[in-house]
């Protein structure tokens, strides 16, 4: 009862993603562009707003949020922040990769083993969402010619579905909290085992390149006035004083993030709102100082970033990391207006406990090193899982946790298995302990 307003304001987004495309399109347009969607093989980078024009992009980042949307109200999940992120997350990804066909399968597939288990779907709703990252094993299966088939597609959508809630499960404990992308990791390495099959079976895998560019005034505008007005509801429109919702905002850019950091429950709607408008504002900056395009994949990073502020990400710990992959791009050569460079700007941020739990130094140190391992993470598995930067987020959280931990701070690691809220049974949040406390 306490967020009754959170489907309100996800349907509000999602008319607000439409009248986008809608407003900078031809509308004419957008049918055609959503088809051309369909039919596409989506791997990594394809630009729904290169291929099918913004009009159609926007719009099938609507109808994807709408899905999503109406997935975690039938389903009943409990609403906390981390809906915010799914809502941020599928919205982003729908401009770049996910689309309103080739999510089903996985879906489906997640479905299937929560009946299996003779559990609720409720449990595992979030993970057939996200899971959707293997998207494009879907559309090139069934879209490739000579190869697959749209019934193989179909199958192996449901098998990514089955396989990954007991994969992301395990794979979030290894983490140790430090990676916000717990699901871009565990599809990395289901990928890494999906795209040598493939290709011994005669696939031709192989990655892509579609990057939108003159976008960046409308973009610009469009997001900018987005995260203003998330800024001006959390100060106004929250039924607290504006001093209150100041206050919690300074109160949650004192937290580590380390996962599970749910700030919507910690916190409440005021300073979660004050945070995604604040830290989408700094991701368009970041994009448009270095030289960088608007577009799908951007766009998308900034819609992540902005679904993470509801559960690990402000100012304080994602701008460190951020600079910190600047820093590996002048460092070492790379053309920071580059799409993966921009892309690694953005997503690196799923290394924000790095630089909340260890200190900011410690920030740039993982960002500087995502800047150089995820250019190559993603070659192994040919474009196939979007969530690439979660993938190398995931491999760097791994080896700096024990390191840093044993090493600098001299403490024993440990993994992390509690969770900061109970979300079933508590309405009230359990504050997170400090940095070095948990136990």
């Amino acid at each position: 009862m306490r967020y009754r307003r959170m489907y309100p304001a996800a349907l509000c987004f999602a008319a607000f993603l439409a009248a986008i495309g809608l407003i900078l399109d031809d509308p004419s347009n957008i049918l055609p562009g959503l088809w051309k969607i369909m039919i596409t093989e989506d791997a990594l980078i394809t630009d729904y707003m290169e291929i099918a024009g913004v009009g159609a992009a926007f719009v099938n980042s609507a109808l994807v949020t709408l899905i999503s949307i109406g997935i975690l109200y039938l389903a009943k999940d409990p609403i906390n922040g981390y809906t915010v992120v799914e809502i941020g997350l599928m919205a982003g990804f729908a401009l770049f990769g996910k689309n309103i066909v080739n999510i089903w399968p996985i879906i489906g597939g997640t479905f299937l083993y929560a009946k299996l288990r003779r559990e609720p779907f409720y449990t595992y709703a979030s993970v057939s969402l996200l899971a959707t990252a293997l998207s494009p094993v879907v559309s090139y299966v069934a879209l490739d010619n000579g190869w697959g088939n749209l019934p193989a597609g179909v199958l192996v959508g449901i098998l990514i579905g089955f396989i990954l809630p007991p994969l992301s499960a395990y794979t979030y404990k290894i983490q140790n909290g430090m990676n916000l992308y717990n699901m871009g990791f565990a599809c990395g390495l289901l990928a890494l085992i999906l795209a040598p099959v493939m290709s011994s079976m005669g696939a031709d895998l192989s990655t892509n390149y579609h990057w939108a560019t003159g976008y960046n005034l409308p973009l610009g505008a469009a997001m900018g006035g987005m995260c203003i007005v998330f800024i001006a509801a959390g100060l106004f429109f929250c039924k607290r004083p504006v001093w209150a919702a100041w206050a919690g905002y300074r109160r949650l850019l004192q937290t580590t993030g380390r996962a599970p950091s749910d700030y919507l429950r910690m916190l409440g709607s005021a300073p979660v709102l004050i945070n995604m408008g604040v830290n989408g504002l700094i991701g368009i900056v970041f994009i448009l100082v270095t030289g960088g395009d608007l577009n799908g994949p951007t766009i998308g990073g900034i819609m992540t970033i902005i679904g993470f502020s509801a559960f690990g990400k402000h100012a304080r710990n994602i701008t460190p990391v951020m600079l910190g992959v600047v820093l590996g791009g002048l460092l070492l050569h790379q053309d920071l207006g580059a799409g993966a460079m921009q892309l690694a700007m953005l997503f690196g941020t799923t290394l924000a406990p790095v630089s909340g739990y260890f200190g900011w130094p410690f920030g740039i140190v993982a960002g500087f090193l995502h800047s150089a391992v995820v250019l190559y993470a993603g070659s192994p598995v040919s474009g196939l899982n979007l969530y690439n930067n979660g993938f190398s987020g995931g491999l760097i959280a791994i080896v700096l946790y024990p390191i840093i931990t044993a090493a600098i701070r001299h403490r024993k690691p440990e993994l992390q298995d509690e969770d900061y809220f109970d979300a079933f049974e508590h309405d009230t949040p359990t504050v997170p302990p400090p940095p070095g406390k948990e136990k």
